[in-house]
């Protein structure tokens, strides 16, 4: 097993002037789990593609173990990778596609055959092994493109977007197979996804990536609960985080008809007169119908998920302006449509945000 460190790693492409990726900066230890995410274009993919030697590194370094592989091909670097289309030979079994790299290599066939065997018992694939891939189904061509991967016992599993090309209930159960499996074999693994719910669910760590540019690395619970920046706090959590920009009031942050208690720090760290204050949708209280505290919401549609329901509705924030919010409430007290809420912020529970540079004030 190995350590895997992007040493200010940098690529631009030919004919552009802004880097893909941009000095990229993350130690990865043995046998953790790391998930790049971010939206389209970000650079996560390319990261994995220059981890993986299938892309050129313009700057910094790339280093697996004690090892530079930042000019190795991707041969000797002693990973294995899984792409989202699975790359699976359609003419060859599932046993055949799954020790050819071990047969390329010039093992024998006795452990070839005995390798092969033990990842499909782990994969719940022993029965499948003389089959082609178009017998099987999305989810057991993904495992089996993990089998590929497993028999060669590499230093570091890549994965790109292996799940995306199955149904909503498979992903789910399939990427908590990943995980587990992971766990018990402890290979270090890169794993990019657009989706923030599978690097939240499956991640020792999450990286987000933007234009190219980290914009934080942490535990999942750290993420959601310490965001960075603005970017961060809008991308991780589902529903996202609401983030509303606010006054800056005596003792607080004036929220609609409310001053809400702030960190003092937060507010003298910033010369502007409005802060950004993010508040998770479970962390609104809701008064009752008589007040007229914190912000009126008007209920646009409600989303009943049986214990929790989430009101999507909209605020007034004074003059002409309106936010969208979106706020978390009981199963059993769900409001009507067309309805007003008036919600305060939890003390407590808030984020600020500098507006003008979107980084994170409070601690």
């Amino acid at each position: 097993m190995a350590t895997v460190t992007f040493d200010k790693a940098t690529r631009i492409y030919p004919g552009s002037t802004k880097p893909a990726v941009d000095a990229l900066d993350i130690a990865i230890e043995d046998g953790e789990f790391l998930v790049l995410v971010g939206p389209s274009g970000c650079g996560k993919s390319t990261s994995l593609r220059m981890l993986a030697g299938l892309e050129d590194v313009n700057g910094g370094a790339i280093r697996i173990g004690d090892r530079d592989v930042t000019h190795l091909p991707p041969k000797d670097r002693d990973i294995a990778m899984v792409f989202q289309n699975y790359a699976l030979y359609p003419h060859m079994t599932v046993a055949d596609n799954m020790g050819f790299a071990l047969k390329i290599a010039g093992v024998n066939k006795a452990e070839i055959r005995q390798k092969v065997e033990e990842a499909a018992k782990i994969l719940d694939l022993t029965e499948y092994l003389d089959r082609k891939p178009k017998a099987l189904s999305g989810g057991q061509r993904q495992r089996v493109a993990m089998g590929r991967a497993i028999v060669r016992e590499p230093q570091v599993f890549l994965m790109d977007e292996p799940l995306s090309n199955l149904d909503a209930k498979l992903r789910v159960s399939t990427r908590t197979q990943i995980a587990s499996l992971q766990r018990r074999l402890g290979i270090t693994t890169v794993y990019v996804t657009h989706d923030q719910v599978e690097a939240m669910t499956m991640g020792d760590r999450v990286a987000v990536l933007k234009d190219g540019l980290l914009q934080q690395v942490d535990t999942p619970r750290n993420m959601y609960d310490r965001p960075a920046n603005l970017f961060v706090a809008g991308f991780i959590g589902s529903p996202a985080m609401n983030l509303v920009e606010v006054p800056i009031a005596d003792g607080g942050v004036k929220f609609g008809n409310s001053v809400v208690p702030v960190q003092r720090d937060a507010i003298s760290a910033t010369t502007d007169k409005t802060v950004t204050v993010g508040v998770r949708p479970e962390h609104f209280d809701v008064a009752g119908p008589e007040s007229d505290l914190g912000l009126a919401v008007t209920v646009n549609v409600v989303e009943e998920l049986g214990a929790d329901a989430y009101v999507y509705g909209t605020a007034k924030l004074g003059g002409d302006d309106s936010k969208d919010l979106v706020v978390r409430v009981s199963g059993r007290d769900v409001p009507e449509k067309g309805s007003t809420l008036h919600v305060v912020p939890r003390a407590g529970e808030t984020h600020v945000f500098s507006t003008s540079t979107g980084e994170r004030l409070s601690d």
